[in-house]
């Protein structure tokens, strides 16, 4: 018996790239779902909390029983010991692929990485040979584009050459594969394509003319590009509430995950990229390393996000969390559940990047201060972080300006509003001090 993660593959019926056609068995008959008794334990925390989370399908035709952790939220399945997974495939896949790929006249080494790439899911290929492509858009097969998957390997790997990052990698591989799998690649097949299809927005459709701009200047050709305008929407800011009754209802690693964002406002991935050896437990701060080209910063966590973190399976050495994509997999089932269950419908508007909206708006209403606002999200452009500020007038606008006022005669009446929150306006006529605090 194996155990694997819970993943969402697509069947692929057959695999091409140039001439060479690798094709899966998909005509035999289902086979019945194997008979299994419940796993001891979850493979990930060792709870013995499991449920039944349906089936899942291999390639040979054959089903096994998938299992759900309640504590962890971590999907799994125990396959019988011959099915045909998508790791399989890839293998065969990869010994089909030991020739040289005919990719422009590059040399092995090149085309060895291409080939990796390719392995590694960077570029999903096509589920219909050429020739199936061709007869239905009405050409011959000469008049196929019989090179787009070299050609997009190629670039792919240029790119990743280059410094790219995987998920660039990966969300430029599904752009261009879609545009290959409606057209053949030409700017006038694209342009119409953009301009019929309603399955992108404007703002996607702005991202795509960006990729595909890329790919052909990689390919050496020029083109006039459409104008697409992304409309300008502010980002929806949920109440506390809200967040909070979706940290509640998760399990003990997502929900310190999710007040990690809560706390900090990082972004996701720095959030999943945070080891052990960052979070200073005794000071209460945690070291943020910076994405996409933001500043590292530190900042103070609570108490309570010290507790859950504390109740987590501890390595010094490795990651606090899971990787990011398993995260965001697990927070849109739990985000799913909890909809149901409250009958939320706004809760499906939140997604892991609006806790640090969320978290930039509340501290700008708290602040007033804009810079303090760019030095917690690590924005080096100040242009960037201008957006709460109407985000704040937005949503508290009927919000009065009101203020409770205290004076403080004694030192330790001083000390007491200091704590409170209060802030220092004046000294009082007769000496004493004046404080006050936002209602």
């Amino acid at each position: 018996m194996l155990v694997e993660g819970e993943a969402d593959v697509s069947v692929l019926d057959s695999c091409v790239l140039d001439n060479q056609v690798f094709k899966t068995e998909t005509s035999q008959p289902p086979k019945q779902p194997v008979k299994q008794e419940q796993p001891l334990s979850c493979p990930q925390c060792g709870c013995n909390r499991l449920y039944r989370a349906g089936l899942r399908y291999y390639y040979d035709g054959s089903q096994t029983q998938r299992w759900l952790c309640r504590e962890c939220n971590y999907r799994f399945s125990i396959r019988p010991v011959g099915t045909v997974t998508l790791r399989d495939l890839e293998k065969r896949l990869k010994t089909t692929l030991k020739g040289s790929v005919n990719c422009q006249g590059r040399d092995e080494s090149k085309d060895g990485g291409a080939r990796n790439l390719l392995t590694e899911g960077y570029y999903l290929v096509n589920s219909t040979t050429r020739q199936e492509n061709a007869q239905r858009e009405g050409t011959t097969q000469e008049q196929a584009p019989s090179d787009n998957a070299g050609k997009i390997v190629s670039f792919l790997w240029e790119m990743k050459q280059n410094g790219a990052k995987d998920i660039t990698l990966k969300t430029w591989s599904f752009q261009l594969q879609k545009l290959a799998k409606h057209t053949d690649l030409t700017p006038e097949s694209v342009k119409e394509y953009l301009a019929k299809t309603t399955d992108w927005s404007d703002a996607t459709k702005k991202s795509v003319v960006t990729i595909y701009g890329c790919f052909l200047k990689y390919c050496g050709i020029t083109w006039e590009p459409p104008k697409y305008k992304a409309p300008d929407k502010l980002h929806f800011i949920p109440t506390e509430a809200e967040i909070d009754s979706l940290i509640a209802g998760s399990g003990k690693v997502l929900s310190a995950f999710l007040q990690f964002l809560k706390e900090t406002g990082a972004r996701g991935g720095e959030a999943a990229n945070t080891k052990w050896k960052d979070v200073d437990f005794e000071r209460k701060i945690v070291h943020i390393t910076p994405e996409k080209g933001s500043k590292a910063r530190i900042l103070p966590i609570s108490n309570t996000l010290i507790d859950m973190l504390n109740r987590l399976p501890k390595n010094h050495d490795e990651k606090i969390f899971a990787t990011f994509s398993s995260l965001r997999s697990n927070f849109h089932d739990i985000r799913k559940g909890v909809i149901f269950k409250l009958q939320n419908p706004r809760l499906k508007d939140i997604h892991l990047h609006t806790f640090r909206h969320w978290k930039a708006t509340m501290e700008y209403h708290k602040t007033k201060d804009i810079l303090h606002v760019q030095q917690i999200l690590g924005h080096r452009n100040i242009e960037c972080t201008m957006i709460y500020i109407t985000l704040e007038k937005a949503l508290f606008q009927n919000t009065s300006e009101d203020y409770t006022s205290r004076i403080a005669r004694t030192d330790e009446e001083l000390c007491e509003l200091v704590n409170a929150g209060f802030e220092y306006v004046t000294d009082t006529m007769g000496g004493a001090k004046l404080f006050r605090k936002r209602k």
